[in-house]
Parts: structure tokens; C-alpha cells; sequence
């Protein structure tokens, strides 16, 4: 099983095409949820070349599992649709809050030998690698309710954001997921590993920052 993240600017459009197949066949066919469809593909107004994707794929390179990851500082899925899931409390919107959806970890291949348990790990495991490096503290995802028990089992910082309603007669809640050491251990995930790469991140603020600021100052002495 191979797992990997980036951009959708960055995926061939064969690949993406290929994601947008599998999150049709498991959202739609497999769960029955009413989603946007354009000949087989599932995609909505959150798809965009900046959207973050991770993947994980069976030998053969068939996708097994994806989950989608937006920021909070811009439109994104709990803010545009689900807003009330957060019981009349603020709506994220923070660099370290990151929103993870269309989270999946099963093979649509009836012959697969995928372990769909470690499949799930290992996918939250890289979703979870890939928002700590882009500075994310905590995830807010909009999740079946069975979700909660899934991530209690696993031993994730997990917990509700919101009382759980109905959305096409089926319960769902909004549920922080905490970038902490308990995640960090439950996901089998080195504290090390995910603090390098948000500190990298912060890195590079601060060198741009300081280019800001020195452009800014060289302006000023010849205005």
C-alpha cells in the first residue's frame, strides 16, 4: 500500500480523474450520498488546484482511500454548508485549523486484500503528517456519527464540536480531531516528526516576513 499528498494543481489529470471515479463509487454508489456528479465523477465548489488530497493506493496503483484537507481561513465545507453543525458557536477560521472531508479508507476492488483497518490509520496518519506541516494544531471535519466511535477506538483526541442532526435521515456531527501528543501516539505518528515540519512551515513565514519587511523598509528611505 503506497500513501501519498499534494495539490490538485499538482496531480496528472489522470490521476485526478481516477480520484474523482473512486469518490463516486464510495460517497454515492456505495454510501448513497446526495453529491454533485458530472458523468461518474464526484467533485464540488471545494476542488480547486489548491485543495490538499491524500491518497493511498494498492499495489497495482488502484486508489483504496483519500481524504481532502482545506484551510479555515477560506471557504470550506462546515462553513459554507454544514455552518449549523457548530450549535451557534463561532466558525473556525484560523491558520491552525485545518478541515478535513471526503475521508474514505476502502478498496472498491472485491478482490482486494487491503486491510481496511490499517488502511484507515495509516490514511488519518498522513492526513494528519500533511496538516501539521502546513501549520494545523487541530482538524474540524464533518463526520457520520459511527466516526466518533471509529477514532475513540483508535485512541485519537477526538470530540464532538457540536450535538449531532439529521442530514438525509442519517446523524452527523461536527468533531474536532487534536494535533497532540495522544493523536501523535495513537496514529503511531514521532512528536519530532510533525513538529519539524510545522516548524519548517513557521520558518518560512518568518523569511518571508523579514523580505516583506525589508522591501517595505528600502521603499520608505527613497520615498
Amino acid at each position: 500500500m503506497q500513501t501519498t499528498s499534494g495539490k490538485s494543481k499538482d496531480l496528472t489529470p489522470e490521476f485526478e480523474t481516477a480520484l474523482a471515479q473512486y469518490r463516486h463509487k464510495i460517497f454515492i454508489e456505495r454510501l448513497g450520498w446526495s453529491l454533485p456528479v458530472d458523468e461518474g465523477l464526484e467533485r464540488d465548489q471545494f476542488d480547486h488546484p489548491e485543495t490538499i488530497y491524500v491518497v493511498t493506493r494498492e499495489s497495482d496503483g488502484a486508489i483504496c482511500g483519500c481524504a481532502r484537507l482545506l484551510p479555515t481561513t477560506e471557504p470550506y465545507l462546515l462553513s459554507e454548508v454544514f455552518r449549523h453543525l457548530m450549535d451557534g458557536k463561532p466558525i473556525p477560521r484560523s491558520r491552525d485549523v485545518w478541515e478535513l472531508s471526503r475521508f474514505a479508507a476502502a478498496s472498491v476492488n472485491p478482490d482486494s486484500t487491503i486491510d481496511t483497518a490499517l488502511n484507515t490509520r495509516a490514511l488519518l496518519a498522513e492526513a494528519v503528517r500533511t496538516a501539521a506541516g502546513q501549520g494545523a494544531k487541530r482538524l474540524i471535519t464533518v463526520s457520520p456519527l459511527g466516526i466518533e466511535r471509529l477514532l475513540q477506538r483508535m485512541g485519537v483526541h477526538a470530540h464532538r464540536a457540536g450535538p449531532p442532526m439529521f442530514a438525509e435521515g442519517k446523524p452527523i456531527f461536527a468533531c474536532w480531531i487534536e494535533i497532540d501528543d495522544q493523536t501523535l501516539s495513537a496514529l503511531h505518528i514521532p512528536s519530532g516528526q510533525a513538529l519539524r515540519s510545522t516548524s519548517m512551515l513557521q520558518a518560512v513565514d518568518r523569511i518571508l516576513a523579514a523580505v516583506v519587511d525589508s522591501g517595505l523598509a528600502m521603499n520608505s528611505r527613497h520615498a
